[in-house]
């Protein structure tokens, strides 16, 4: 028999739960980014990340109406390669490809491993390269920070909580015994996950804004991108705290917030190349 607290629950699971969270927080990997400087534990390895990676790439463009030439194909390469080549030696490893989806979804992704799918409904909310390389940029730094991997870990955690809770319930009404999961459930889900989401969107924004202004791109333009997603999903957009993303306004509020360290990059590239985007 497990021990039971005053309140009737099981004990030994919870604690067990706990030795279980303490050891996959001790045992995980650590991952410095190398923009931020903050220390993170993933789930994965490296080669993990990459491979899983480069089987969802394949599966995608199975099935996908592949775009392999035309000016929005080599306006993408052009912006993808720029963005790749100043994400350093965090990106070392990185096989990078790149290839251009013919679709109306107004989406982008860039896989563990340098696997950049743009579809072409983002072109005309991109309007220019710039536009192009505000959400590239974006894109590639959620693959160079490993938030993939963090995720796992972080789902990882969650679950080994939830599982410890379920059995220390176990002698609860089924009824009963179902409300507090479900609460348990949605206070990880609204109160951890989806925070956790959205702190690696802004991530990948600030990491997005200084790769295009070392690009040569005018990290300002990322503004004008933005308030465009914002009206091309128009009511479409949840709630912020029910997403993994925030909001366009608060995103837009954060990328001005970040813009004066990313105009340094961008005035420091001119000043080297004498470009200007």
């Amino acid at each position: 028999m497990f021990a039971r607290g005053r309140t009737g629950l099981k004990l030994a699971p919870l604690i067990i739960a706990g030795v279980v969270i303490l050891f996959q927080f001790l045992s995980a990997e650590r991952f410095k980014n190398p923009e931020t400087g903050k220390v993170q534990r993933v789930a994965l390895s490296t080669q993990q990340e990459e491979s899983l990676g480069l089987q969802a790439f394949q599966e995608v463009l199975s099935s996908a109406d592949v775009v392999d030439s035309g000016p929005t194909f080599d306006a993408v390469r052009r912006v993808a390669s720029r963005i790749a080549a100043q994400t350093g030696s965090a990106a070392s490893s990185f096989n990078w490809q790149v290839s251009v989806v013919n679709s109306d979804q107004i989406n982008a992704f860039c896989l563990p491993g340098g696997k950049i799918v743009v579809y072409t409904g983002i072109i005309p909310v991109a309007e220019n390269e710039a536009g192009l390389a505000t959400v590239i940029g974006h894109e590639v730094a959620h693959a160079v920070a490993r938030h993939g991997a963090q995720r796992v870990f972080q789902n990882q955690l969650v679950q080994t909580a939830l599982v410890g809770a379920s059995f220390s319930l176990g002698d609860m009404d089924y009824g009963q015994r179902q409300t507090i999961m479900g609460l348990l459930g949605a206070g990880a889900q609204y109160g951890v996950l989806l925070p956790f989401g959205r702190d690696h969107e802004v991530e990948a924004d600030q990491m997005g804004l200084l790769y295009m202004a070392r690009a040569g791109y005018d990290p300002r333009e990322s503004i004008p991108f933005w308030e465009r997603m914002g009206r091309a999903a128009g009511n479409g957009q949840p709630p912020e705290f029910m997403s993994t993303h925030p909001s366009h306004g608060t995103r837009i509020q954060n990328l001005q917030a970040f813009m004066d360290r990313a105009l340094e990059e961008y005035s420091r590239t001119r000043g080297n190349s004498g470009d200007a985007r």
